[in-house]
């Protein structure tokens, strides 16, 4: 028996035609979208991260507040140059004093040249600020204020460049076995002097820099350090060459020195905001 086929029409056909718009995905996206609870969601949930709560770096582009710490200081562009510079010249500078090449001639015609010069109570004076009894209270003082202000990882990196400097000088003075100017004694080269003075100047400015302006301990320590290396020239205790390879000498763990302090202090900075932010109750 043949089964009588079922009619199409059910109750449903009074709402056949056209489809009718369903709000879904693609509706619920719109803005003012009904039972959406954000523009950007169809479940009625609110953002994961409001547009308008956003932090926006410079010019409003989205970005983290606070920024992320930089790299370290002796990492930054530029300064590896600086390193480098003063290891080719302190290289080229040994060589020629070592081997008395052309450049050790005209040092000494110069050096010759230039000594007696000046007042000699001044030039004497200036040469006296590179004395182990003139330089070395300066860093003792700037050691004892790190320390005494709980700063004793930046205190110790001073204390060993401090120490690591006479270090290098000595043997070099040795090795090379460079008569000074007016005697026939030897062991000029480098000037120990100059050493002393960019040393103990140069890291009681680093060290110091937190604490006091760096722009007058910075260029008092470049003063001082200069007007020391000009008065043992003038004063026909060191050749030029002497005090220029005991400048580009000391700059290098003077930069070491700068960009480890800058690391310390970062990290500081960090543990101190991290603290700071682990007392901060949610909001």
């Amino acid at each position: 028996m043949r089964e009588t086929p079922r009619s199409q029409g059910t109750a449903s056909d009074a709402e056949a035609g056209y489809p009718q718009r369903r709000f879904g995905r693609a509706f619920a996206h719109t803005a003012g979208a009904s039972g959406s609870g954000s523009p950007h969601r169809s479940d009625g949930r609110p953002p994961q991260t409001p547009r308008g709560v956003r932090h926006t770096g410079p010019g409003g582009r989205p970005g983290a507040t606070p920024p992320a710490p930089g790299r370290p200081a002796f990492l930054l562009p530029g300064r590896p140059w600086v390193f480098a510079l003063c290891a080719v010249l302190f290289v080229l500078v040994t060589w020629q004093a070592a081997a008395g090449g052309p450049l050790r001639g005209a040092d000494e015609r110069l050096g010759l040249a230039l000594a007696g010069h000046g007042p000699r109570p001044l030039t004497e004076l200036l040469a006296d600020l590179g004395s182990p009894p003139v330089a070395l209270p300066v860093p003792a003082v700037a050691l004892g204020y790190a320390l005494w202000r709980g700063q004793r990882a930046r205190a110790l990196a001073a204390a060993v460049t401090m120490a690591v400097v006479p270090a290098l000088v000595v043997p070099l003075k040795i090795w090379i076995d460079r008569p000074g100017p007016l005697t026939e004694a030897t062991g000029y080269y480098p000037s120990g002097h100059t050493a002393t003075a960019m040393v103990a100047y140069g890291g009681a400015a680093l060290l110091l820099a937190p604490y006091a302006n760096r722009r007058v301990t910075v260029p008092a320590a470049v003063l001082l350090t200069l007007a020391t290396g000009t008065g043992l020239i003038l004063r026909g205790y060191h050749w030029p060459l002497d005090v220029l390879g005991s400048l580009a000498l000391c700059g290098m763990p003077l930069l070491l020195l700068s960009g480890v302090l800058s690391r310390i202090g970062s990290g500081a900075v960090s543990r101190s905001t991290r603290r700071s932010s682990g007392r901060t109750p949610p909001d």
